[in-house]
């Protein structure tokens, strides 16, 4: 005993597992027996993330900028958070008028009616742009029925009367302003096609989005009591594992003692096996070491006249006078062809070698095995003991707290959930029919745009023909056997186009102003008071919404939580626990309560007694293989001596590289034999190089292995052989004390480890009803999806739609202003000879007959 305090370093060094203050004072420590293992419990939170939609960035977004920035100078006020009050909470009134009046009542008015002048107020804008749709509806069709008879008498649109010195200036500045104006309407129907196709095919996927939508929400807001009650029943796993380790005495209570203890032996055993291993090792190493060095040395006496030969026979060819190209250089290279490392120089390891032969003679491996055998005989001598015992445990481990048997019903918002998912329900199954009818209506839409559109297009069509055969018209009037045909056929498409604006301008104004009285609305009221926060700080304000609409009232909270903030705490992840705020709702601890597993087990786990047996933890031939390494010097050799020649490259210059060169100096020589043998030695190179180097490259880095592997343990080696040979010394008498010890104190660490089952499950129903349960991502989820498919999908789409189809809509007036003045140019002049610029008062031009009019 007078040498354990020398001994207390080695012992805490190997983690033998008890220190000796410790064991003085017969603290419990509770490492021996070990943690609890990990139970993996499945998730009870069903995975129900709603997939984000995201509108993909194409070559319409300027376009659906130049919308957004248009709409937002049309309705330039603010969000009318009075009016959406006022509107909402009528609308609740008039509800509870209704459903608390009888049939009689019903017919009857409102207590508060809306302000109309608030709603003007607000849509001034559109109440403009109302106007001048009114005046376009109005002006336009009446301007064409007086063009149509003022046509009919042949007084306007007609064709020029005389010809003057500015005509064909008149002509050009024309003929230009409808070529600009043809361009333009057709950039904008372009655009109203596509616009209109894109809005018809975003409309399906965004319908299909609705039940998809609220089905997940059905989901989240049903599935809450189920999961609850998952949470619950996995109380069984705890349950089962503490009974797995309560059935059977050696399975339980003795492997508890026998691991309590195999944190004091193992360590040291398996220092013993290891340091067995580690001896091995470095023999191998050390046999390696001595044999590479010999075969390394042979090789180098071999490669060393070789490399000296080509290297004389190099420096012979590269200093011939006809060498051409970078002979020099390679020349230079060539001297240098030489061996680099010397392995005649490192040192010699005979010594060592000599005073470990025969080692190892134990079977360091088997010997350990045999110990453990021996060691785990200890753990049946309690086994025996725990049999009534476990019994007991096992009575009380069955039973289930009545905490847990509530958890799901005492859940806040229990009842409201059932109440939201029959709603969801009803709304999803009553939606499909109402989805179909907007899909209808849509597919109707889609049509009466594709028609206006057509007719656009072909208003276009006409006046691009019109122009082409008006000025092919022009072009062949000097002719004077032409015919005035393709002018007057240029002119009459010219008015064929007038004619169609003139028809179709009312259905296209009121389709543009029907469209843009939907889709701005949406764009100004919703969307941007979305993208804003508009909506949630209105949401968020008391008063703004009524009692029936208030979600704290809705869940049955006791306090008011905001929209904005349970928004956004859902967006990120977070559970209804922390979104509603329910600790002051629900007392959980009272439901995870296991004190009665700890009473019970602390009353049934007493002292166990076991006897132990002396162990040989050391036999004589593994102590004499121990005690030759420790005197066999192997922690002398000079290992740097080594790793200078292994850092030498064995060739100084690089074979490969100095072929590679000599060969493009073959290549580059004018003298053919010359070149062959640059070649031949090039190809010498090359072999000896694969036949030699390689080989020797591959010795080195075997001894560079052994060397790093003897450098990194031999320090170690020497420390651990001296603290093994002492603390199986030192243990071997005081183990059965320390036995004793350790069975006065099982019984409270059994205790610790089982609870520790428990523990896991009450932390893990903790973490999974306030962070994962009823994670209200879909929430979230559904508003942003809403926002894109709204915003995004429908309403950029449909505003661009309605703002192309204006913009055609508007670029009639001077499509027609030009059209018919353009006209009128392309027809044949008629009444030539009354004008001071005609043919006859023209000096040497013969007049054509055919324009004179008899």
């Amino acid at each position: 005993m007078r040498h354990a305090p020398a001994l207390l370093a080695p012992l805490l060094g190997l983690g033998l597992g008890l220190a000796l203050s410790q064991l003085a004072a017969g603290a419990t420590d509770c490492k021996s027996i070990g943690l609890a293992e990990h139970l993996a419990f499945t998730p009870a939170a069903r995975a129900r993330w709603l997939a984000p939609r995201v509108r993909a960035p194409g070559p319409l977004d300027s376009l659906y900028g130049t919308v957004r920035r248009f709409l937002s100078v049309v309705q330039l006020n603010p969000f009318p958070s009075e009016l959406v009050k006022a509107l909402l909470n009528e609308s609740a009134s008039v509800k509870v008028n209704e459903a608390g009046s009888g049939a009689g009542q019903r017919g009857q008015a409102a207590p508060h009616a809306l302000p109309p002048a608030q709603v003007v107020q607000y849509e001034a804008g559109y109440v403009v742009c109302a106007v001048i749709t009114g005046l376009y509806l109005l002006l336009v069709p009446a301007t064409g029925l007086c063009f149509c008879c003022c046509r009919c008498r042949r007084r306007c649109g007609g064709r020029v009367k005389t010809e003057h010195k500015a005509l064909a200036c008149e002509r050009m500045a024309l003929m230009a302003f409808l070529l600009l104006t043809t361009l333009v309407l057709l950039i904008g129907v372009v655009c109203a096609f596509v616009t209109n196709q894109r809005t018809h095919e975003q409309m399906g996927p965004s319908i299909e989005a609705v039940p998809e939508t609220l089905l997940s929400l059905r989901g989240l807001v049903s599935e809450v009591p189920q999961e609850l009650q998952a949470v619950a029943q996995q109380f069984s796993l705890p349950q089962e594992r503490v009974s797995e380790e309560l059935d059977g005495v050696g399975v339980s209570i003795g492997s508890a003692i026998h691991t309590q203890l195999k944190s004091t032996m193992y360590p040291l055993l398996a220092a013993v096996g290891s340091l067995g291993q580690a001896l091995q090792v470095s023999m191998y190493h050390l046999k390696a070491l001595n044999a590479t060095v010999v075969e390394l040395q042979a090789g180098q006496q071999d490669l060393e006249p070789a490399v000296r030969e080509h290297r004389d026979r190099l420096i012979e060819l590269l200093q011939e006078a006809g060498c051409q190209g970078d002979c020099a250089g390679a020349l230079s290279r060539a001297r240098t062809l030489e061996l680099a490392a010397d392995f005649s120089q490192v040192p010699s390891v005979d010594h060592v070698l000599h005073r470990l032969k025969g080692v190892p003679e134990a079977n360091f491996s088997s010997m350990v095995q045999e110990e453990n055998s021996t060691f785990n005989a200890l753990p049946a001598l309690a086994a025996m003991q725990t049999a009534s015992v476990v019994q007991e445990l096992k009575k009380a481990v069955a039973q289930q707290p009545e905490g847990l048997r509530t958890l799901a019903e005492g859940f806040p918002g229990s009842e409201a959930a059932s109440r939201w998912a029959q709603a969801l329900q009803k709304v999803e199954e009553s939606s499909h029919p109402y989805l179909q009818e907007v899909q209808r209506y849509e597919t109707y839409r889609w049509i009466v745009g594709c028609v206006l559109c057509s007719v656009v297009l072909l208003v276009v069509l006409c006046n691009l023909l019109g122009f082409n055969l008006g000025i092919w018209g022009l072009s062949a009037r000097e002719d004077p056997s032409h015919s005035e045909a393709k002018g007057e056929a240029g002119a009459r498409f010219l008015m064929a186009g007038v004619g169609l604006s003139f028809l179709f301008a009312a259905p296209l104004i009121l389709l543009v102003f029907a469209t843009f009285l939907v889709g701005g609305n949406v764009q100004t009221l919703v969307c941007r008071s979305w993208e804003s926060g508009e909506l949630f700080e209105f949401a968020d304000t008391p008063g703004n919404l009524p009692p029936s609409m208030n979600l704290s009232h809705l869940l049955g909270l006791r306090k008011n939580i905001s929209i904005h903030q349970a928004y956004r705490q859902c967006k990120e992840g977070a559970a209804l626990w922390t979104v509603l705020q329910l600790n002051d709702s629900y007392n959980l601890d009272k439901h995870l309560d296991i004190s009665q597993y700890t009473n019970k087990l602390q009353q049934e786990l007493q002292s166990l007694k076991i006897d132990t047996q002396s162990l040989d933890l050391l036999n004589s031939a593994a102590r004499r293989d121990l005690e030759a390494l420790q005197s066999s010097g192997l922690q002398h050799i000079h290992y740097p001596d080594f790793l200078v020649q292994i850092q030498r490259p064995v060739v100084k210059t690089s074979m490969e590289q100095l072929a590679q060169e000599l060969e493009g100096l073959a290549q580059a020589q004018g003298n053919s034999l010359l070149g062959q043998r640059l070649q031949k030695e090039a190809h010498g190179l090359r072999n000896l190089h694969q036949e030699k180097v390689v080989p020797q490259q591959s010795l080195v880095a075997k001894l560079n292995l052994s060397v790093r592997a003897l450098e990194s343990s031999t320090p170690n080696l020497q420390l651990e052989t001296s603290d093994v040979l002492a603390n199986v010394t030192y243990l071997k008498g005081e183990l059965p004390a320390w036995a004793t010890r350790i069975l006065r104190n099982v019984s409270e660490c059994f205790l610790a480890r089982e609870m520790g089952y428990f523990s896991q499950y009450v932390a893990w129903v903790r973490e999974e009803v306030t962070q994962h349960i009823a994670t209200c991502q879909p929430l979230s989820g559904a508003l942003d999806n809403s926002h894109v498919i709204l915003c995004d999908m429908m309403a950029d789409p449909w505003n661009a739609f309605w703002f192309c189809l204006a913009w055609c809509t508007f670029f009639l007036i001077p499509s027609i202003i030009f059209a018919v003045k353009t006209s009128k140019y392309f027809r044949p002049i008629r009444k030539r000879l009354s004008s001071t610029s005609s043919e006859e008062t023209q000096l040497f031009h013969i007049p054509r007959v055919t324009s004179l009019k008899l």
